[in-house]
């Protein structure tokens, strides 16, 4: 264990401003703010090219260490020593040998909603809009006179030492393999999903040979707050006029019917989907509308249309965050002034600091589309946070993976300013 990551045990108290002066002179010294203990055991022992597995780091440790007992000037001490640390590029959501991120840390501690807590909320959402802007402005240079020596393997360099690139190769093959089995999975790649086939189950639609859960029947309480929030501003001589991107299992649908709007819009683009939607009857309903097809596709020739709507829901499978930013491009185009707009928002529900961040960036992405946006907290049932189990106690039984983990469920509400 290196001296920095003994400082970060916080084991001295009180905790005063010695901490913070020998935490600078360690990052002013070269010593990475994300300088790992597997990392110092590995120069320790003197192991070379072994990859790491995990990385405990300087946040993990101090959020493993704060003192429950902790006096207000320890309290400010302890946060200026985060700052510290994150100002020199610490990694708010890095993992370490027990899959959890310096936030995971600090709410199994107790610490949810502490000040320590919104630090490392507030560095995610910093964070994440850095790395868009970044991404955004990358300018891929093509120029003949930029061009690279490849040496093949084991040719001589200039410096006449042999390039030996094994650890490189292997590197690279893991990477690759990584990018290869998202790019294949259904739950990640939207063209994979559409093609892959589908699975009604009692209380659940999944991927017939994955069992990739697609849609489950425990989001019923979360698809009527759907459903309210898409009426809330209900127009008289029902003249309401709605939305729906994603048909799943119709649960909000099914909803929506109850409600007897004058026109039900369902945009939908898995074809065993539609198939169900057809064996059941929504393509004849007087006053449903399906959109066959990526809503890519269809919804935004409904502007063209002139179609306007009361209410938006979103909820679709394998689309990311970057794919709801296409999407408020429509929205505001789309809704009536007293319209009200809203989705499912698992948005990083796997972890409870990814979520919280996730609440933030989505209330700033809205807020530049001129839509404000109100959370509601709901409780998602509790079979939600037990693993799967041979009683059956959790929703996750035969489910390929947990897509929710969250004690709370933040239900948004988002309407022009």
């Amino acid at each position: 264990m290196s001296e920095l990551h003994e400082l970060c045990r916080l084991a001295d108290r009180p905790i005063n401003h010695d901490y913070v002066s020998k935490l600078k002179h360690y990052l002013k010294e070269g010593i990475p703010a994300t300088y790992t203990l597997e990392e110092a055991y590995h120069v320790e022992n003197g192991i070379e090219d072994r990859e790491l597995t995990s990385t405990t780091t300087p946040l993990h440790i101090i959020a493993s260490h704060i003192p429950q007992d902790a006096t207000e000037n320890e309290e400010a001490i302890i946060l200026e020593m985060l700052d510290e640390l994150l100002l020199w590029g610490a990694g708010w959501s890095l993992i370490d040998k027990d899959n959890q991120t310096p936030g995971c840390i600090l709410d199994k501690r107790g610490f949810y909603g502490s000040e320590y807590w919104n630090t490392i909320v507030n560095a995610g959402v910093r964070a994440e809009i850095l790395l868009r802007k970044v991404e955004d402005n990358i300018e891929f240079i093509e120029d003949e006179s930029l061009s690279i020596d490849e040496k093949p393997l084991g040719e001589k360099p200039g410096d006449g030492q042999y390039v030996n690139t094994k650890a490189q190769d292997d590197e690279d093959n893991a990477v690759e393999k990584i990018r290869q089995q998202l790019q294949d999975d259904p739950s990640n790649t939207t063209s994979i999903y559409l093609k892959t086939k589908l699975e009604y189950k009692v209380g659940a639609l999944v991927t017939k040979d994955r069992g990739d859960g697609v849609m489950m029947s425990w989001e019923d309480t979360l698809m009527q707050a759907g459903c309210d929030s898409m009426f809330k501003n209900e127009q008289p001589d029902n003249d309401h006029c709605v939305l729906n991107i994603g048909f799943g299992m119709g649960i909000i649908d099914t909803m929506i019917q109850k409600k007897k709007p004058r026109k039900h819009y369902i945009c939908e683009a898995h074809p065993d989907v539609l198939a169900k939607m057809k064996e059941e009857g929504w393509m004849s309903k007087e006053n449903v509308v399906v959109l066959s097809g990526k809503w890519q596709d269809q919804v935004s020739e409904l502007l063209s249309k002139g179609v306007f709507f009361d209410g938006i829901y979103y909820d679709t499978y394998s689309e990311h965050y970057e794919d709801m930013l296409d999407l408020f491009d429509l929205v505001v185009g789309l809704l009536k002034p007293e319209g009200v707009f809203s989705f499912f928002n698992g948005l990083g529900a796997d972890r409870r600091v990814v979520y919280d961040v996730y609440r933030k960036l989505v209330e700033i992405d809205l807020n530049n589309y001129g839509l404000s946006v109100s959370f509601k907290e709901l409780v998602p049932p509790k079979e939600t946070l037990v693993e799967p189990t041979e009683t059956g106690d959790s929703v996750w039984n035969d489910i390929r993976r947990a897509y929710w983990s969250c004690p709370v469920y933040y239900h948004p509400e988002a309407e022009f300013m």
